[in-house]
């Protein structure tokens, strides 16, 4: 399939996968819900629309895609202490589910936010050719601001990569450059980077699943939220070091972006 190639990169991000009440984690890696949704923002779907049937043609959006990560930086885990609602008079602070207002000494909301630190992420994004070039139009020019999980977590430039290619595995190996946490060793040819794969691998078709994530959504609408597990294959590849792209990464991403330009 063809496909749209992603740096998913910022000074923070999270990726929900256990978040409950006050305790908002993230997993090691994009979550498919929270690519999802960044392509729903992208094309305007309010949360409760995310995932409606085209009308025409009856068929599920994005239910078609698959994701492959490459993880250039697995970033490091950092917690927010986090309060809200202290301080303020009664009647002005957190409301309770009930509709009322907690009571005054109760009124700071204490809670924990884990978030991913300068970790990078490279995606290929496969599907039909109308619904790639139709993501990556809408990821050109956003209805709502696109963001890695949370709102705070914007993304760094370039985010598209590559608008439509015909091999994005292919270009993940060989082409697209590296952001790695350290220079590889002037010594080595390669570097080992690791590949979370939503489909078997195509070099590696006997590949055992490496773990189910309860990620693949089936209703974004805050009271109704529900997902479908999917399982994922993860491998480490040796990619050449000649992708490292320094330490200014700026720089090769893009060139390697203005390739794309006849």
């Amino acid at each position: 399939m063809n496909g749209l190639l992603l740096r998913l990169a910022s000074p923070l991000m999270a990726f929900g996968e256990y978040a409950a009440f006050h305790y908002r984690d993230t997993a090691p890696i994009p979550t498919r819900s929270a690519l999802i949704g960044l392509f729903a923002a992208a094309d305007g779907r309010p949360r409760h629309q995310a995932l409606d049937p085209d009308p025409k043609t009856g068929a599920t959006p994005y239910s078609d895609l698959v994701f492959t990560i490459r993880i250039d930086r697995s970033g490091t885990r950092h917690t927010d202490y986090h309060t809200a609602g202290g301080g303020r008079p009664h009647k002005q602070g957190l409301r309770t589910s009930s509709g009322g207002y907690r009571a005054q000494k109760e009124s700071t909301l204490i809670t924990h936010r884990v978030y991913l630190a300068d970790a990078v992420f490279t995606a290929a994004v496969q599907g039909p050719d109308p619904l790639i070039e139709h993501i990556a139009d809408s990821l050109e020019q956003p209805v709502w601001a696109p963001y890695l999980g949370r709102r705070s977590c914007v993304p760094d430039e370039p985010l598209v990569l590559r608008a439509h290619t015909p091999d994005p595995i292919g270009e993940l190996l060989h082409h697209v450059p590296l952001s790695l946490s350290a220079p590889p060793h002037p010594d080595q040819a390669t570097v080992p980077v690791d590949f979370v794969w939503e489909a078997p691998p195509p070099h590696q078709p006997t590949a055992r699943i490496h773990r189910e994530l309860a990620d693949d959504p089936v209703d974004f609408t805050p009271t109704h939220r529900h997902y479908r597990t999917r399982p994922v294959w993860h491998t480490t590849e040796q990619l050449p070091t000649t992708l490292y792209a320094g330490t200014t990464p700026i720089e090769r991403l893009t060139s390697y972006v203005l390739q794309e330009t006849p």
